[in-house]
């Protein structure tokens, strides 16, 4: 419940910035372009009427038609005034680029950007319902909405642009009677670097690429395993994979996406399986696994998410460009919206899948065997994680193998009779890269077939008398590789934590820190340097003056024309209101971003270690005694 209220709550936060996004800046622009007009209105008939009373000229009878004329053609509507009888007052007060010209044509601009906002917001749920209501066309759907939704919102962001430079003119000049060349400017750049930004990424190739971390396994290396797979896939009605790759990762899955395997481009058909899974089920239950996967292959599942997956994912990647271009935020949350309402729809389908791969798996083998198969790897999966969750946490440095194999392989029949397993397995479900799982009770009764949880650690302490791992040759070098490459991958990371976490308080500590967070310095004019270190900003200037991380509550850099500036803002008060201190660092040049991004990461890095360290300490006193 609370995820679902979780859902709930950030749905409803996007639709909202979704709604600011498309609707604040054309609104802006309407409400005052209309009350401009109507003000014009009143003050120009007002005028013009002053005029025909005081023009002797004319007679009583003129003087009725021409007030009559000038009340029945306000001064608002004489550009858009078409008939022949009002040509010389459209020509006199409609020039093009004159004032009432511009106010016209924004006003029309602000209301087609509005009604475009709103069909946006209506094609973006009529769509989404249609990936509801029918998986036939949720491919076809996805696709017409991701054309739709990049294109229109890329037009809304030129037109927001538009809007937001003419206003920061016409605003100051209406009420004020004068404009700012610098605020112009401001709105001028941000525009084009959003218009700028939202063209080249709608026109740029987005990356798209899958990678799998195992090996090939061939068929002269497992030919009792490949044929038990073309068995299966025989009885499960569907053509076998055409490429079995195995690795250490906790699930198995099939796709018929193009992967990248060790380098090599893998086409067609593709079944994963785990050696470390493997290990911990009998040949019944793996079959069971095996058949789940090929019901994927002949339910059609993974064709569709194979020509699915790409377009998803650039359309990921679009919608988080378009977060990164400043006004191309306009984009980002009607892109957002729309995604979020698909992947419900996705989420839905994927346990009706998941359901109908474990039906089809219960009949083929037994439905004992495909509970007790999603149990065990359940179980491993969860215990995997807790070991190397203590790992990763673990305050120092790893040395050597961390043999992460041998310890979940050791440890898993001891976690299996523990309280804390039984608490985790109540909600487990199956880890895996493509889909959404269903928790693990629901699939029990999805297939008939209820094992109390009593029976849960009886079921996973026991060894299987014979595993399809062993019928692969190539297994255990194959783990060895994936192991030795996984755990250098991790000590690394670690390694970074710690860099991150230590304030440092020893030299084995300083020297672990230094490593990821060297002192970087920067030459300034005059000859004059700043020095970035994990312990603060250190200036040559004002005699060679340290700001400590400590005394940081803000930081704030201003580019300017004469003297670049990074303003830090101090915790304590000054005389007027928050101490600031003024960093001159002029003459950066081309570095100007790099020092940025090491100020940036050096704080960051900073904030990361106290905040551990109050954690630590909140736990240290909320401990029993």
């Amino acid at each position: 419940m609370a995820v679902a209220r979780t859902i709930h709550k950030d749905l409803f936060r996007v639709f909202l910035l979704t709604l600011v996004s498309l609707f604040a800046i054309p609104a802006a622009t309407l409400v005052f372009t209309e009350y401009a007009l109507r003000s014009q209105d009143a003050e120009f008939l007002q005028a013009i009427e002053s005029r025909i009373a005081a023009d002797t000229r004319l007679s009583a009878a003129d003087k009725a038609l021409t007030t009559e004329f000038y009340r029945s053609h306000p001064l608002s509507k004489a550009c858009s005034a078409t008939a022949p009888e009002d040509k010389d007052f459209h020509d006199q007060v409609c020039s093009p680029y004159s004032m009432q010209w511009q106010f016209h044509w924004a006003d029309r601009a602000a209301i087609w950007t509005l009604a475009l906002g709103a069909a946006l917001l209506a094609a973006a749920l009529v769509l989404g319902a249609l990936a509801f209501a029918n998986r036939g066309l949720r491919y076809a759907s996805f696709v017409a909405g991701w054309r739709l939704m990049t294109v229109s919102s890329a037009v809304e962001v030129v037109l927001q642009s538009a809007m937001l430079v003419w206003l920061s003119f016409w605003l100051t000049a209406y009420f004020m009677e004068r404009y700012y060349v610098k605020l112009i400017a401001i709105a001028g750049i941000a525009a084009a670097i959003a218009v700028f930004y939202a063209i080249y990424t709608l026109f740029k190739k987005l990356p798209f690429g899958s990678e799998i971390e195992g090996e090939l396994v061939a068929e002269a290396d497992a030919p009792r395993l490949w044929n038990r797979i073309r068995e299966l896939a025989t009885r499960v009605k569907t053509a076998p994979p055409d490429h079995i790759v195995a690795g250490i990762d906790t699930n198995f899955f099939v796709t018929e996406a193009p992967c990248d395997v060790r380098g090599r481009t893998l086409n067609g058909r593709t079944l994963f399986v785990s050696i470390p899974l493997l290990r911990v089920l009998d040949q019944t239950e793996a079959d069971a696994v095996l058949a789940h996967e090929l019901a994927h292959l002949g339910g059609g599942d993974t064709r569709s998410s194979a020509a699915l997956g790409p377009k998803l994912q650039q359309f990921d990647q679009y919608t988080w460009e378009m977060r990164g271009g400043g006004l191309t935020i306009v984009a980002h949350f009607l892109l957002r919206l729309y995604r979020m309402i698909f992947s419900f729809a996705l989420a839905r389908d994927s346990r009706e899948r998941e359901f109908k791969a474990d039906r089809v798996s219960a009949g083929l083998t037994a439905p004992n065997a495909i509970v007790q198969s999603l149990i065990k790897i359940s179980a491993y999966a969860s215990y995997r994680n807790d070991v190397e969750q203590k790992l990763f946490e673990h305050n120092r440095q790893h040395d050597g193998a961390l043999g992460i194999a041998g310890f979940v392989a050791a440890g898993l029949p001891p976690y299996a009779g523990s309280e804390a397993f039984i608490e985790t397995m109540k909600t487990a479900d199956v880890p895996h890269p493509y889909d959404t799982h269903p928790p693990l009770l629901e699939r029990m009764r999805n297939v008939g077939h209820h094992v109390p949880e009593s029976a849960y650690g009886a079921i996973v302490a026991t060894a299987p008398s014979a595993s399809w791992a062993d019928e692969i040759e190539t297994a255990a070098d194959i783990e060895a590789r994936m192991w030795n490459d996984y755990e250098q991958r991790f000590v690394q990371n670690h390694e970074l934590s710690l860099a991150y976490r230590y304030e440092p308080a020893t030299d084995e500590e300083r020297a672990v820190v230094l490593r990821h967070f060297p002192p970087v310095e920067f030459a300034l004019k005059n000859n004059e340097r700043v020095q970035v270190s994990y312990q603060g900003l250190h200036q040559s200037v004002d005699g060679g003056s340290t700001i400590g991380w400590d005394e940081v509550k803000d930081l704030t850099f201003q580019d300017n024309a004469f003297a670049d500036m990074l303003i830090v803002t101090h915790h304590d008060k000054g005389m007027l209101g928050a101490r600031t201190t003024k960093v001159k660092v002029g003459g950066l040049g081309k570095q100007k971003d790099n020092f940025k991004g090491a100020v940036g990461r050096y704080w960051q890095r900073h904030q990361i270690m106290r905040a551990e360290q109050a954690a630590s300490a909140r736990a240290e006193e909320e401990a029993p005694a």
